[in-house]
């Protein structure tokens, strides 16, 4: 397969399966003390990362997403552990930046009452036409996952767990989401194993299955790090590698 490749701010090609991007993911749980549901969509069968594979909505961190104001700007423990192993100034910009991915690819809002403070950053006019900016109030950090080495695209992940009754919008109303993902839909957790799904997404939903009913921040965040040659399962949160087998 060819290497993805885009042409950098000097016009030399860019090999895009050699950079690391920061990245951010929405799983979103409804009706978790009954029979739970996640919310997810299909990719395209032409898209370069991860075709024809449902998905949780999520992408890679817009250097405009540290820029936007949050109504909540996220909870402990899940700040300091987003800052760890990394740069705690990201922390605002995963947020934004899962917030804008769920609203661009369902429609769907996290979001509560308040002022921009100015103008209204481009993709952002739906919620300012509401009255509203976006709000982290209820998002779980439960996951980090970097994309192994020799991928056309590589990501470093950020899972983030949200109960569906933090949604401002109507959850069953797909009619804004662009046409990233497909077949949007609700699907039971004990239902999902039938679906075309990538391995990581398995091992986070089992994660969430495991302590559910509660979708608040973990004992310790899972993290899968295929930062260097070697891979390493890692705790985040004051955990080391490999602690969970002792």
């Amino acid at each position: 397969m060819d290497k993805p490749m885009d042409k950098a701010a000097n016009g030399e090609a860019v090999d895009k399966s050699k950079i690391v991007r920061d990245a951010a993911t929405v799983i979103l749980i409804r009706d978790k003390t009954t029979r739970p549901q996640v919310l997810m969509g299909q990719r395209g069968a032409k898209a370069a990362f991860m075709p024809n594979k449902f998905v949780f909505p999520g992408g890679a961190v817009d250097p405009s997403d540290g820029l936007v104001p949050l109504a909540e700007g996220g909870a402990e423990p899940c700040l300091t552990r987003l800052g760890e192993q990394a740069d705690p100034a990201l922390s605002s910009a995963l947020l934004v930046a899962a917030i804008r991915e769920l609203w661009e690819e369902t429609g769907q809002m996290l979001a509560a009452p308040g002022d921009w403070g100015g103008p209204v950053p481009k993709g952002w006019e739906a919620f300012a036409d509401e009255g509203l900016i976006p709000s982290a109030r209820g998002m779980a950090f439960v996951f980090r996952a970097i994309t192994p080495k020799g991928r056309t695209r590589r990501f470093d992940a950020r899972f983030f767990a949200v109960d569906a009754d933090e949604l401002r919008t109507d959850i069953d109303d797909f009619s804004r989401a662009s046409d990233e993902l497909s077949h949007l839909q609700w699907i039971a957790l004990d239902d999902v194993r039938r679906f075309d799904l990538p391995f990581i997404t398995e091992v986070v939903l089992a994660e969430i299955v495991g302590n559910l009913p509660d979708l608040g921040a973990p004992a310790q965040v899972p993290f899968f790090n295929n930062s260097d040659e070697e891979s390493l399962f890692e705790r985040l949160g004051g955990v080391g590698p490999l602690s969970a087998m002792g």
